[in-house]
């Protein structure tokens, strides 16, 4: 019984220090050095849900920032640059183009490429434009393909001196930080070497995040699942290995499935995890039902043919866009971390609005590099030389703006909503 009510004492303590911590990270703003303190940040795909997102929550974070909202609709650039104010600006824009970019980089401090999807994309064209005009870089990609290609620059990136990240979004990005953070504790607290790495997500619905969150999702099912099994790197089918994740208050228990995404392969290999892999379920459960059956019933060529896809997003879009509205657009993400000597640490983000989360987590992204932390070259957000060590916490706070629960490096049984241990050493 003093077991029990030292766990019941203990969660409740936890469930305030998260309130708390979440409370705490609603940061009013970022205080930039004084030289990169009125930037111009370009935002490509900035009338899009993500980049949207991205720049408004930029101007919050930072409203002495110059914000240029780069797309190719006028219209919707015009409606954008009225909802951001005096210091922001519209710029037509097409990333498939060389020389569009390059007139678009010239007279900008930093890039943020939101114009997805990157799966199947070929070149990394705004990463090159970026290099040959010697802007610093920021991508939300969440493709294994496009992330290692952009990777693939990093050596020109240290000639023209400029810094780039990666992947640096919600997921992958900041749940790449909370991974990366996770690994650090434990090998600096020497308990034990980290052995298995998870990582889960949970939507609800599409999050509110637009066809190209859609699209994104049908061109993941049609591609083989990279993890990683002690060392040894493994290929699964998409939407398999379904596991039932408690993540939280306000969250709850929720189906979730392998899906071939980028920072399974950079924790492997940057911070040296031998088992890794990463989940996401959505809801309503049907959702999850039919993301299983296109899977089984469509040839992986017909999930990977882009017009195709977008075929069937146009298909698709006004029924998800109706059950959005039931659904609402919860997101939360559960990294957790696995010990030789059997203890376990997770990390929780957990938010009402992916919407919200996506632009707060990126703009904590793009603040970071603007304040120096990135060094030249190409990087994970995982890597020290992409967010430095001592920069995560600042981030972390930044992207956590909002929040229902924010939790680092506690043991499981204490956020989650049915717990499997009830004492010191005792489990069910």
């Amino acid at each position: 019984m003093a077991t029990f009510l030292l766990h019941l004492n203990t969660a409740a303590a936890v469930a305030v220090a998260s309130a708390k911590t979440a409370e705490d990270a609603n940061v009013s703003g970022a205080q930039l050095p004084d030289k990169t303190r009125n930037s111009r940040v370009l935002v490509l795909g900035g009338t899009g849900r993500v980049g949207g997102s991205t720049a408004t929550a930029l101007s919050k974070l930072c409203p002495h920032l110059r914000i240029v909202v780069g797309g190719r609709n006028r219209e919707k650039g015009a409606s954008m640059v009225a909802t951001l104010g005096k210091n922001s600006e519209f710029a037509e824009v097409d990333v498939n183009n060389k020389d569009s970019l390059e007139a678009a980089l010239s007279d900008v401090d930093l890039v943020v490429h939101a114009a997805g999807p990157f799966q199947q994309a070929q070149k990394c064209t705004v990463l090159e434009a970026a290099i040959e005009t010697k802007t610093a870089y920021l991508d939300v990609c969440d493709d294994t393909s496009y992330a290692f290609r952009a990777k693939s620059f990093k050596d020109r990136a240290v000639s023209a001196n400029i810094p780039a990240i990666t992947t640096g979004g919600i997921y992958p990005g900041v749940s790449n930080v909370m991974a990366a953070e996770l690994v650090r504790a434990a090998r600096s607290e020497n308990k034990g070497e980290p052995e298995r790495l998870r990582f889960s997500y949970y939507t609800a619905g599409s999050g509110g995040a637009g066809p190209t969150i859609l699209a994104t999702s049908f061109l993941l099912l049609g591609e083989e699942v990279v993890a990683y099994s002690k060392g040894q790197k493994i290929k699964l089918k998409p939407y398999t290995g379904m596991l039932n994740v408690d993540f939280g208050k306000g969250i709850g228990k929720r189906d979730v499935y392998l899906l071939n995404l980028p920072e399974v392969r950079s924790a492997h290999e940057v911070l040296e995890v031998p088992t890794v892999s990463a989940r996401f379920g959505t809801a309503p459960f049907f959702w999850n039902w039919g993301m299983e059956a296109m899977t089984n019933l469509l040839p992986a060529e017909y999930l990977r043919d882009r017009s195709k896809v977008q075929q069937l997003v146009e298909w698709f879009d006004p029924l998800v866009r109706a059950v959005d509205g039931i659904a609402g657009e919860r997101v939360s993400m559960r990294v957790d971390l696995e010990c030789t000597n059997e203890r376990s640490t997770l990390a929780l983000f957990s938010h009402r609005k992916l919407s919200v989360a996506v632009g707060n987590a990126t703009a904590a992204f793009a603040v970071a590099v603007l304040e120096g932390s990135t060094q030249p070259g190409v990087w994970f957000p995982e890597e020290p030389e992409g967010i430095a060590v001592e920069a995560r916490e600042d981030l972390l706070k930044r992207a956590a703006q909002g929040t229902i629960a924010f939790v680092m490096n506690k043991p499981p049984w204490m956020v989650e909503t049915d717990p499997k241990e009830l004492g010191l050493g005792i489990y069910l």
